[in-house]
């Protein structure tokens, strides 16, 4: 894991996301603010969908990518700390996007790491909320400002997300809505 000081973490707080020429994420299987389909559902608990990762598009990365990162989160699941669907890091530079279920793991480019999401199981694990209100689902692409961060399936969501924006240059999320009744 590669270290930083806290000056450098409050810093990144500050990054643009939104604007001519910055980063842009689009998917044709989600539409920013629309319903996730049931193919992207977790499959499991008490879910029954496909668990089946979107396809991404990214564009418009800035001077010095040397690597992206991607993830999806639920800031809406009561645990007091959100919940943790997907990441995905390592990815080469020339990278602009993922094909559809590649969460399962086929279809990455080499080197790409996935850890265990919150649902225990590695890869892409799709929206399961409890009954009520929809949650909104952030899927998020970094353009990082390294190679390929020095960490193994092994390690948390957090240690992810933590070493993700210590080198992040820009981001671009899209928000879908998932709820059952």
């Amino acid at each position: 894991m590669r270290g930083f000081g806290f000056a450098a973490a409050v810093a990144l707080g500050g990054l643009a996301t939104s604007g001519a020429g910055a980063l842009t994420l689009t998917s044709p299987d989600i539409k920013p603010g629309g319903k996730i389909a049931d193919e992207q559902v977790f499959k499991g608990w008490d879910c029954a969908g496909g668990n089946v990762s979107p396809a991404l598009a990214w564009s418009q990365a800035p001077k010095g990518t040397k690597s992206f990162a991607v993830s999806v989160f639920d800031p809406d699941a009561p645990t007091g700390s959100g919940f943790w669907h997907w990441w995905v890091v390592n990815l080469p530079p020339d990278t602009t996007g993922l094909a559809k279920g590649a969460g399962g793991g086929t279809g990455l480019p080499a080197g790409a790491v996935q850890p265990r999401n919150d649902f225990s199981t590695a890869g892409y694990g799709g929206p399961c909320p409890p009954k009520g209100l929809p949650h909104h689902y952030q899927i998020t692409v970094y353009a990082l400002d390294v190679d390929r961060l020095d960490l193994d399936a092994n390690a948390s969501p957090a240690v992810f997300g933590f070493n993700v924006h210590a080198h992040t240059l820009a981001k671009a999320t899209l928000t879908g809505l998932y709820g059952r009744r």
